[in-house]
């Protein structure tokens, strides 16, 4: 009975490793934001306006955060089909917001502001990709249980593995809210 109960209490080692995980991809983010504002203040800098493209991107990225909890909430009901609606409407939702980036990106460019340009530019440019490469992470992770859901029998002992791709999800986007926050702040 002892046993049962410390495994019960016990977090698990996955989302441990999770959560290391996410502390080093807010280290990263620290220092590329803190490396922003050093850079910033040392003159040769250009103040320019996001394209308006970044905040339809941070509406969608918003509403990634509610499809993904829906996700989860039907999962732990054991609502199959919902969980699977959810799911991919997440994935489609995180796609979205991936184009979008590119096309802000593309806007940016056309508006003179590129990536081997002016300090500012580039590190819009790298710290916004650094995140996309996590939001990428996150939509293969994503793809690889979705076609796991739709071509295996549902399987209710994996509520860890949902559980986990719902937290690293919520934390990407929270740290997009952050970035475009910061950027609007110290770009304009």
């Amino acid at each position: 009975m002892t046993a049962e109960i410390n495994q019960q209490n016990r977090f698990h080692p996955r989302k441990f490793a999770l959560y290391l995980g996410i502390a080093s991809m807010l280290m990263l983010f620290a220092a590329f934001t803190s490396a922003f504002l050093v850079r910033k203040g040392q003159g040769n800098w250009q103040l320019f306006y996001l394209p308006t493209i970044f905040w339809f991107n941070t509406a969608v990225i918003l509403l990634s955060s509610f499809t993904i909890h829906r996700a989860l909430v039907s999962f732990r009901r054991l609502e199959e089909g919902k969980y699977k609606l959810w799911l991919t409407i997440t994935f489609i939702l995180g796609c979205t917001f991936l184009i979008g980036q590119y096309i802000g990106w593309e806007q940016l460019s056309a508006g003179g502001i590129h990536l081997n340009g002016n300090p500012s530019g580039s590190f819009l440019y790298v710290i916004s990709g650094a995140h996309a490469v996590h939001i990428a992470g996150g939509l293969l992770i994503m793809l690889i249980t979705m076609m796991k859901v739709f071509f295996k029998p549902f399987n209710p002992s994996k509520q860890v593995n949902v559980e986990m791709m719902a937290i690293y999800w919520h934390f990407v986007d929270v740290l997009w809210i952050y970035l475009f926050i910061f950027f609007q702040i110290n770009l304009t």
